[in-house]
C-alpha cells in the first residue's frame, strides 16, 4: 500500500514538473539530397508529408550536417560536437562513443524523458560502450552498424541489447526494416502515453518522450516494395535491365529500375512520416510535439542511385563524401503546431551541432557541452538569435589519396582544404552568398581570406586519444 502510494506520488510530482514540456521526434532520411524533397523544389519525387511539415511549421535554407558521411554525422548530432572533437571522425566499424560522452538521449534522460532510438545507430557495436542502452535511451531496435544496414530484408536486428532474427529474410522477403522500423515508433509512442488498463485512452499524467527515428532510405540497397514504386514505374525514361554497374562495384543488390526505386524509396519513408503524423493527431500529442525531420548528408550514385537524374542535390555541387555544398547542406523541417508559425523559412546558419544545445534550451537545462549554439530563439521566434563564428568539418577517408578533407565556413566565406596532412595540400574558396554553387575558386583572389580561415581550420582541430591523426610519410 506505501509503495503504491510512493509511486503514485512520484508519478505525480514527475507530471506536475514535465507537464509543459513537448514530446520531440527527431526523424532522419540517410543520403537524401535536399532536392528530393518537394518543399525545396523536388518536382519529381512525391513527398507530401513532409511537405506538409514545412507547410505547418518552420523550413531551414542554411542547415548543415555533421558531416558527410554516416557514421560521424550522427556523432555529431549526438553529442553536439563537431568533428574537430567529436569521438567519432569517420565510417569505420569499429569506432564508438564512450561513457565520457554526453548525448542528447542522456540530457532527455535526465530531465525525466522516456527516451528511444529507432533505426540505424553507427556509433557502436554489441558488448561496447556506444551501444544506445549505454548512450541514455531507454529503447533501441534497429541496425547496430553500417553494414548491415545495407539490406533492407536484414536477417537480423538489434531489440535493446537481444539480436531479434528474421530467418531466411534475404530470401524469403517477408520483413522489410523500413517498414519495421515505423511499426516499432508506433509502438513507442503509444507505450510512451498510455498506461495498462486505459482502454486504448491516453494518459494525461504520463512523461513525455524523445524518439530518434533514424530511418535508413533512400541508402543503398535500392530496394523496395513494388507498391511503392509504382507510381513511377514507365515514366521516368528507364527499361527494365537498365541497372547500373556501379550496384555490383560497390558490392550492393543490383536493381532492375533504379529510378523508380530510388524515388520510392523516399516515397515510403514520406508515407511512414504520415502514418507518424497521423498517430499523434489520433493521440491528441500533435499540438505539444516538437517533429523535425533531416537528413545525415548528402546523397550518393553508389548502388546506381540516379542522383543527377533526381537533380538531388538541386543548385549545389557534389553529395555524399564532399564538404561541398550538396553533401552537407542539409533539409531541415521543425513542426511544433502550439510553437513554431506555420509557413516560415529561416535562412539562420545552424547544423547538426546545434540539436543538443537547442533541446538542452528547449529543457531549460544548463549545459556548457559541444560546439553548438542554440537556434531555439529562431524556432520561437523569441529573443535574439546568437550567430556562428564558424562552422567546421573535417573527414578521413577510408582512400589512399585524397585521404583527408577539412571545410569551413565563415559568413558568406567558405574554404576547402583537400588532402591535408599529406604532402600537399589543395584550397578552394568559395564566396556563398554570389556562388551557392561553389563554381568560382577565390582562392586564388583572396589569399588573406584563405590564410585566415586555414588557420583557424588547425587551430579548431583538436586530437583525442581515441582519435589519433594518421601522417603520410610517418
Amino acid at each position: 500500500m506505501v509503495a503504491a502510494f510512493l509511486v503514485s506520488f512520484t508519478d505525480i510530482c514527475w507530471s506536475a514538473q514535465l507537464a509543459d514540456k513537448p514530446n520531440v521526434i527527431y526523424i532522419l532520411a540517410d543520403d537524401a539530397g535536399i532536392n528530393n524533397i518537394g518543399a525545396y523544389g523536388g518536382d519529381i519525387i512525391r513527398t507530401p508529408n513532409i511537405d506538409s511539415l514545412a507547410q505547418q511549421g518552420m523550413l531551414f535554407t542554411q542547415h548543415y550536417s555533421g558531416s558527410t558521411v554516416c557514421a560521424p554525422s550522427r556523432s555529431v548530432l549526438m553529442t553536439g560536437r563537431d568533428t574537430g572533437s567529436t569521438r567519432i571522425r569517420h565510417n569505420r566499424t569499429e569506432a564508438t562513443l564512450l561513457d565520457e560522452d554526453i548525448t542528447v538521449a542522456e540530457i532527455f534522460k535526465a530531465a525525466g524523458y522516456h527516451t528511444a532510438v529507432i533505426g540505424k545507430w553507427g556509433l557502436g557495436q554489441a558488448g561496447s560502450p556506444g551501444v544506445p542502452n549505454n548512450q541514455g535511451f531507454d529503447y533501441f531496435y534497429g541496425f547496430l552498424d553500417h553494414e548491415n544496414a545495407h539490406r533492407y530484408y536484414p536477417d537480423y536486428l538489434w531489440r535493446n541489447q537481444q539480436q531479434i532474427f528474421y530467418k531466411r529474410n534475404q530470401q524469403l522477403r517477408q520483413h522489410y526494416s523500413q517498414d519495421l522500423f515505423t511499426q516499432e515508433a508506433l509502438g513507442f509512442i503509444e507505450r510512451s502515453v498510455m498506461k495498462p488498463g486505459d482502454g486504448g485512452q491516453a494518459h494525461s499524467t504520463r512523461r513525455p518522450f524523445f524518439l530518434f527515428l533514424a530511418y535508413t532510405a533512400p541508402h543503398v540497397d535500392l530496394d523496395v516494395p513494388l507498391e511503392s514504386m509504382e507510381p513511377y514505374l514507365g515514366k521516368l525514361g528507364e527499361d527494365k535491365g537498365s541497372v547500373l554497374p556501379l550496384a555490383t562495384i560497390w558490392g550492393y543488390r543490383e536493381h532492375p529500375t533504379p529510378k523508380a526505386a530510388f524515388a520510392g524509396m523516399i516515397s515510403r519513408m514520406d508515407n511512414d512520416i504520415g502514418k507518424i503524423l497521423a498517430k499523434l493527431d489520433a493521440l491528441g500529442l500533435a499540438d505539444n510535439t516538437l517533429v523535425m525531420f533531416a537528413s545525415d548528408n548528402g546523397p550518393s550514385p553508389e548502388g546506381g542511385a540516379p542522383i543527377d537524374f533526381f537533380a538531388s542535390t538541386g543548385k549545389y555541387r557534389g553529395g555524399k563524401r564532399d564538404f561541398y555544398e550538396g553533401g552537407i547542406r542539409m533539409p531541415f523541417i521543425a513542426r511544433w503546431p502550439a510553437k513554431i508559425p506555420p509557413g516560415t523559412t529561416s535562412d539562420h546558419l545552424s547544423g547538426f551541432v546545434d540539436v543538443l544545445p537547442t533541446f538542452a534550451d528547449l529543457l531549460q537545462v544548463r549545459t556548457s557541452h559541444g560546439d553548438g549554439i542554440s537556434f531555439l530563439p529562431t524556432l520561437l521566434g523569441q529573443g535574439a538569435q546568437p550567430e556562428h563564428p564558424f562552422l567546421y568539418w573535417e573527414l578521413e577517408s577510408k582512400l589512399p589519396l585524397n585521404a583527408e578533407k577539412q571545410a569551413i565556413r565563415q559568413g558568406k566565406w567558405k574554404l576547402l582544404r583537400l588532402s591535408p596532412w599529406m604532402f600537399w595540400s589543395r584550397y578552394e574558396l568559395y564566396n556563398l552568398e554570389v556562388d551557392p554553387a561553389e563554381l568560382h575558386d577565390q582562392s586564388g583572389a583572396q589569399p588573406e581570406i584563405v590564410a585566415r580561415l586555414s588557420a583557424l581550420m588547425d587551430s579548431h582541430h583538436r586530437a583525442d586519444a581515441n582519435y589519433p591523426l594518421r601522417y603520410y610519410g610517418e
